[in-house]
């Protein structure tokens, strides 16, 4: 990781996380070449294996309204339709921990292609054949994309983030920390408007710009 970076720590599979993808474009844009945006992923339900039963489908169509009525970020109802889907998002996780491997510099164009692929056009972003699409998508070749997806070696990398995440001590999507060395500032832990999120980065620069001088 850089001296100086952006820790953003998101989960493919997050509505809020969704809702905030036009933000940390416009962050990588406007402080990228002070402060690199390095993703990771949370891991919002990882491994999970029951059904989706009416009562989980409430919850998170609920989700959905707040986050379209604050970001006007679109839904697909639709998937609300679906018979026995399971809300796990290890495998989105996963593929994003790939690209990142291989694509650093475009991996926050694939987040946000998972995003629109699962909330936008109601694609099951749960197995190989869709992530690997949205993969090629940016670049990657699709073959090699599936042969490493199901390797042990990348499920633990993806297990790792979502431990380092748990050690910062985060547990809610979308954050953003400030990350100078071993020195950790939390710019926002939840969804904040653009006009917000800029000006707590350009404090937390200040800030540190002034510790250095």
């Amino acid at each position: 990781m850089p001296e100086h970076a952006l820790v953003y720590v998101a989960d493919p599979m997050c509505s809020w996380c969704w809702g905030f993808s036009p933000v940390i474009a416009s962050v990588a844009a406007r402080f990228g070449a002070q402060a690199p945006v390095t993703l990771l992923v949370g891991g919002l339900a990882p491994g999970a294996a029951r059904l989706m039963d009416d009562t989980n489908k409430v919850m998170v169509r609920g989700h959905w309204d707040h986050v379209y009525a604050a970001t006007g970020q679109p839904f697909d109802y639709r998937f609300f339709e679906r018979e026995g889907f399971v809300y796990d998002t290890e495998p989105a996780c996963r593929a994003v921990v790939l690209v990142r491997r291989h694509m650093p510099d475009r991996v926050l164009a694939f987040l946000d292609s998972v995003h629109a692929a699962f909330y936008r056009d109601n694609r099951d972003v749960t197995g190989s054949e869709t992530l690997g699409d949205l993969a090629a998508g940016c670049g990657l070749d699709h073959d090699a994309f599936t042969r490493e997806f199901e390797s042990e070696e990348l499920r633990g990398e993806t297990r790792d983030d979502f431990a380092f995440t748990r050690r910062l001590g985060i547990s809610g999507f979308p954050a953003l920390v400030g990350f100078d060395g071993d020195s950790l500032t939390p710019i926002t832990v939840g969804y904040r408007p653009w006009e917000q999120v800029e000006g707590l980065i350009e404090a937390w620069i200040s800030g540190r710009e002034s510790t250095d001088a």
